[in-house]
């Protein structure tokens, strides 16, 4: 399973170096949450903080945009740096557009779907996607609990998956530790976005290989 550390928990004071520490402690990805206080009750961050950053680190960036109208938005995130541009099938804008958009600057193009939001609502897109995310927690804020009963979920998803042959990741985000990792594992997540469990550990390199190591 990949590593995705969440960069929503780093210290934004320090934010190039947050990268750069996470890097250094094996990350496979840098997971950066974008929140435009519309969609979800939280601001973070823009596409010019992204393109700042990007040059601390060759990791890719897996762009969660929680947003409003992620269409409006897809070329300045990719000028930024965006390796992977993960959207909310709940958003405003066309799935269809806004993943042919991402697709069309070579960028790699998936679907989030919140806790309430069903597997089968990204059914129609799996053959145009690389990702879809499941937040295992509301999408806006750091820090909450895991839960457990998005599970079934990512069974059904990884089950559809497998069914069509296709090579499309399961990233699961949202309270993810090494208390529970290994669930996600089963359930056939690929990709585990990990904030409080990496950032807040004495040792982030430790954190991040005990992950690895209970999947």
């Amino acid at each position: 399973m990949l590593i995705a550390p969440s960069l929503l928990s780093c210290d934004f004071s320090q934010f190039g170096n947050e990268v750069r520490r996470m890097d250094l402690a094996g990350a496979d990805y840098m997971h950066l949450d974008v929140m435009d206080g519309h969609f979800v009750p939280n601001i973070t961050f823009g596409a010019p903080v992204l393109k700042y950053v990007r040059k601390f680190t060759d990791k890719v960036f897996d762009v969660h945009l929680m947003i409003s109208e992620p269409l409006k938005y897809i070329n300045d995130f990719c000028d930024a740096g965006a390796d992977i541009i993960t959207f909310h099938i709940e958003s405003d804008s066309d799935p269809e557009k806004t993943i042919e958009k991402i697709k069309n600057r070579g960028v790699k193009a998936g679907l989030v779907i919140k806790p309430a939001t069903p597997a089968e609502s990204v059914f129609p897109y799996l053959e145009k996607v690389d990702m879809i995310l499941v937040m295992t927690v509301e999408p806006g804020f750091g820090g909450q609990s895991f839960m457990s009963d998005m599970l079934p979920k990512i069974e059904k998803l990884k089950k559809e998956i497998t069914k069509r042959g296709l090579n499309v990741l399961i990233e699961a985000d949202g309270g993810i530790s090494a208390e529970n990792i290994s669930q996600c594992a089963k359930a056939g997540v690929d990709v585990a976005v990990a904030g409080t469990a990496v950032f807040k550990a004495e040792n982030p390199e430790r954190a991040i290989r005990e992950l690895r190591i209970k999947n």
